[in-house]
């Protein structure tokens, strides 16, 4: 029989209809085969040598190196631009009932590695924190524009994800508003740290801890494990057992631990189910709720596996044909090593 079950930090609901259920192979019959990639591509804007098609770097790692690792760049095509005038942004104008602010706000590109071919999953654990030490380095910058309320980084891979450059890359988004999904989430981590008088996500990570079924990977700072209320497919969340309200707020160590997940998390992805389409994005508190007991960052990883569809956008409600038990089981299955160019068809 199908299940509903809620998200315990946003209430929203998500229909489980495991009549429906797949298995891992089957979500990948119908995809194209992509062509494997060469480490340098010509055309490639974001490939060393090309730098001067795009803007002057904002920062590249390893600082001062005369070749680049990691490289942050502002985007070319913005979503949101810098105010010409910082004292204007907060003010918004009305328009018959309605209402509009400028797009104010911050676009970077984080190029995550030199080499067209080299996504994540086939990188050395240390280029892995080279890429998280430039999402740290950044959010932390941007978060100290009096103008920003929020950063927001994310990564799109694959078309079904939104990617429009295959190379490898990230991206961070400096708002200054904070848009609804995000405020839904702080109001229902207000409400029940009023109720309960604990943090909606601590109070999750530890069951889940407990608990077991659902967890994939564990390691001193992090859990990572599938929501009891996925959203999607093979959704994981990569929670931080010490609770802080904000990515910016992470030490050293944490960033070590969460490379080696991330990357463990993704090997595992690429392998069972042949290196979908994801997206994954750091969900933060806003800067003015820095340390705030009620909110929780965390890492949320979404495979794009299916599309959805009437009843989904319709109702708001999801619809997941596996649940999250049998996934973490198919995820802790697999392999977490770094994929190998062997396997992953390069030359």
């Amino acid at each position: 029989m199908p299940e509903f079950r809620q998200n315990l930090a946003t209430k929203e609901w998500v229909v489980f209809a495991t009549e429906r259920a797949r298995r891992p192979e089957d979500f990948t019959r119908s995809r194209p085969q992509v062509k494997a990639l060469p480490a340098l591509d010509p055309a490639c804007p974001f490939c060393p040598g090309h730098e001067d098609a795009t803007p002057p770097a904002i920062l590249t790692l390893p600082t001062g190196a005369a070749a680049w690792d990691v490289r942050v760049i502002p985007n070319k095509f913005p979503a949101l631009v810098p105010a010409k005038d910082p004292s204007c942004v907060a003010c918004a104008s009305q328009v018959g009932p309605y209402l509009q602010r400028a797009g104010n706000g911050s676009h970077e590109v984080v190029i995550d590695a030199p080499y067209h071919n080299c996504d994540l999953p086939l990188l050395p654990l240390e280029k892995v924190e080279e890429v998280l030490d430039a999402y740290y380095l950044r959010f932390n910058a941007l978060s100290r524009d009096p103008c920003t309320e929020l950063v927001l980084i994310f990564r799109n891979h694959g078309p079904r994800a939104g990617t429009s450059i295959l190379h490898p890359h990230s991206q961070i988004v400096a708002s200054a508003v904070v848009p609804f999904r995000v405020r839904n989430r702080i109001y229902e981590g207000q409400r029940y740290f009023d109720s309960y008088g604990e943090c909606v996500y601590c109070a999750m990570l530890a069951y889940e801890q407990a608990d077991g079924t659902r967890v994939i990977l564990e390691n001193e700072h992090f859990l990572a494990f599938c929501p009891f209320a996925a959203s999607t497919p093979y959704e994981v969340w990569l929670v931080p057992k010490h609770h802080r309200a904000t990515f910016g707020s992470v030490d050293e160590d944490e960033l070590h631990d969460l490379a080696h997940q991330l990357r463990g998390l993704l090997s595992r992805l690429w392998r069972l189910l042949d290196d979908p389409d994801y997206n994954y994005v750091i969900d933060t508190a806003p800067q003015h709720l820095a340390a705030v007991p009620f909110y929780h960052w965390h890492l949320r990883m979404l495979p794009r596996l299916t599309t959805p569809a009437g009843f989904e956008i319709g109702s708001g409600i999801g619809i997941n044909v596996v649940l999250p038990e049998d996934a973490a089981a198919a995820l802790r299955g697999a392999c977490g090593d770094a994929v190998t160019p062997e396997e992953a068809g390069l030359p």
